[in-house]
């Protein structure tokens, strides 16, 4: 994606069926665990890199003994960070105390991080500053080993107000206005509740304070928390955690949005966001990881047994389609598949914007995530250039010389690589404020394949606001001399903000929407915003369930293709010599190309939970006021 887009965040967790001796005798270190989470956390960087942060649970230590790790960063290289500590903290017991080496129970004992249950994440900061207290994940502690509560997630939710004020109505002070901590708290609340009812009636049973401890471990419903604490929240979500005693879970929101694969056998169950991380970490097959199923939850006893629990009610699923697209790593079975055929399906559109002419076309793609879609799209092309190969074949059989065949075949699709992506500069452009300077220097570019008379189609993965394509990517394409150039978005136009973990809050900011804006005044039809504004404040103070997305009513006057010449001519530098026509996905092609993933709100505004349209109608609300606070 050639504009900067924070987004989303990643979970891993490893829980160890085994005593850690066998790790020890099969695998040869007692830190079995530990390294995979590192591999399972490296494996998906490409969701986070503000922050990451790593905890575990030791199982069975007495009293007195530390039993909880946890370990942030912020640094340039988070991941690297947090295991480099580790690693000294690990080699600088060893080295004083060289009889640990091959004393496994001694190691778990004086050792930090080494345990059975083990808590990753990777963080794209959309909410709140990005500091190191902000890095998940997040602790709440308490002298009850039941009571303490380790909490990591990727998720947004749309409703954070009305849970913070659930938890104040509860008596409870929360310490931060964040989501993260809202949710903790309301889990936190209830876990405390059960814990507290438990040994209660084990205390009517006969059971002491110290002879009790033990017995609650086993008789906590996890689901049963999870059910009271879940019961009104609005977003999309995977949630991890992990409770003081050695219970763990994973939650999935009811819609799907936010995903979750997990892979058990008798060594290890393994929970991550992305399926090729647990393929690759454990080296397992592509059938042997499931995906968790929408509004379950993934428990994980002390005991080991490993329970399924439907914590709320499935809605239609409308699983992200932006993790397709772009977030999740290409290496998947299917996304790689989905994502050959998101370019497959737009090259009607490519061909007849550029006349049919493959001759004098070069095709590319701004790298790297477009890369997949771009080899659909010359599959595409490599088809209809061969169907036009054999009608000329065909239809002048009896009269072609030998030299006219080999002139029609001898005709192939011109693939180049025209941008090239500077990796290391890129790390550097963090924020919005810094990104002008340095953003023209992402790119370079390939000189000496362009001919004056040759189109350039150049696909992408999605355009949000086009900042890079004005301000680097379409001057220095011009720089080459083309007489035209195609960009080609594999997704639709992108309408509306997300509110479930992408950093996409501003209407404004969004290139179609600001299109749209354009084409009204061109019309005579600017009366149109005062009217949505109005229909969204009457709105405020209602439920969100009767709350409608009035905003699309922007969108309603106009074609797809009238929304994409207008972004095309906003988006032309001034100066610009070649022809420019910009292409978008139809949202009908990427159901066919995600077919279990239709989730597009950021598309069609259709949100999957009713949070959504109280949110992009507040989004609105802030742009016809110039408020540029968040909607969520």
């Amino acid at each position: 994606m050639s504009d900067a887009l924070k987004h989303e965040c990643g979970i891993a967790m490893v829980r160890l069926l085994k005593p850690l001796e066998y790790y020890k005798e099969k695998y040869g270190s007692a830190f079995y665990g530990v390294n995979k989470m590192y591999l399972m956390m490296e494996k998906q960087h490409n969701r986070g890199q503000d922050g990451a942060g790593f905890a575990s649970i030791k199982l069975e230590m007495k009293p007195g003994e530390r039993y909880i790790s946890r370990v942030r960063s912020v640094a340039q290289q988070p991941i690297q960070d947090i295991f480099a500590q580790i690693n000294d903290r690990i080699n600088t017991e060893l080295t004083a105390h060289p009889e640990y080496a091959n004393d496994v129970e001694a190691q778990k004992k004086n050792i930090p991080y080494i345990g059975e249950v083990l808590l990753g994440h990777v963080r794209y900061g959309t909410f709140g500053k990005n500091s190191v207290e902000s890095v998940h994940p997040f602790l709440r502690q308490n002298n009850w080993m039941h009571r303490n509560l380790i909490m990591a997630g990727n998720f947004n939710m749309t409703n954070v107000k009305e849970l913070f004020g659930n938890l104040i109505e509860l008596g409870q002070h929360p310490k931060e206005y964040t989501d993260t901590i809202t949710i903790m708290e309301k889990i936190g609340h209830f876990l405390d509740d059960a814990v507290a009812k438990v040994y209660k009636d084990l205390k009517k049973e006969g059971y002491n304070k110290r002879d009790a401890s033990p017995k609650i471990a086993e008789r906590l419903k996890v689901g049963k928390i999870l059910k009271r604490a879940a019961k009104n929240w609005d977003g999309g979500y995977a949630m991890a955690g992990l409770i003081g005693h050695g219970d763990a879970f994973v939650l999935r929101d009811p819609a799907g949005i936010r995903p979750a694969y997990y892979y058990q056998d008798d060594e290890v169950v393994v929970i991550a966001s992305e399926r090729p991380v647990i393929q690759t970490a454990f080296n397992v097959k592509f059938d042997d990881v499931h995906e968790l199923d929408p509004g379950k939850a993934i428990i994980i006893k002390k005991s080991g047994e490993v329970r399924f629990k439907q914590i709320l009610e499935p809605l239609e699923r409308k699983s992200c389609s932006f993790e397709r697209i772009y977030f999740s790593r290409g290496g998947d079975a299917e996304i790689y598949q989905e994502r050959k055929k998101l370019g497959n399906l737009v090259m009607p559109k490519v061909l007849e914007s550029i006349n049919y002419d493959v001759k004098n076309t070069v095709f590319s793609f701004i790298p790297n995530t477009a890369e997949t879609s771009f080899y659909g799209m010359v599959d595409s092309a490599d088809l209809y250039l061969n169907e036009r190969k054999t009608s000329a074949i065909l239809e002048g059989q009896h009269s072609l010389s030998s030299d006219k065949i080999k002139e029609i075949l001898s005709e192939h699709i011109r693939v180049e690589k025209i941008a090239i992506k500077d990796a290391k500069l890129r790390t550097f452009i963090t924020e919005d404020s810094s990104r002008d300077d340095l953003v023209a220097h992402v790119y370079d570019i390939t000189y000496g394949v362009i001919k004056p008379e040759d189109n350039l189609v150049i696909i992408d993965d999605s355009i949000v606001r086009g900042t890079t394509l004005k301000k680097s990517i379409l001057r220095m394409l011009d720089r080459l001399g083309p007489k035209r150039i195609v960009v080609v978005s594999s997704a639709p136009q992108i309408r509306y903000p997300d509110c479930y973990g992408i950093d996409m809050a501003n209407l404004e900011s969004l290139i179609a929407f600001r299109a749209a804006l354009e084409l009204l005044k061109d019309n005579g039809q600017y009366h149109i915003v005062e009217e949505v504004y109005n229909k969204c404040i009457e709105q405020t103070e209602l439920a969100d369930k009767y709350v409608q997305n009035f905003v699309k009513e922007i969108y309603d006057p106009f074609t797809d293709e009238q929304i994409s010449d207008k972004i095309a001519e906003l988006l032309s530098p001034e100066g610009i010599n070649a022809d420019v026509k910009i292409i978008f996905q139809p949202v009908e092609n990427l159901h066919k190309a995600c077919p279990k993933n239709l989730g597009d709100w950021y598309f069609t505004g259709n949100y999957p939970t009713v949070g959504g349209n109280r949110v992009v109608n507040r989004a609105f609300i802030n742009f016809y006021e110039g408020n540029k606070e968040r909607a969520y």
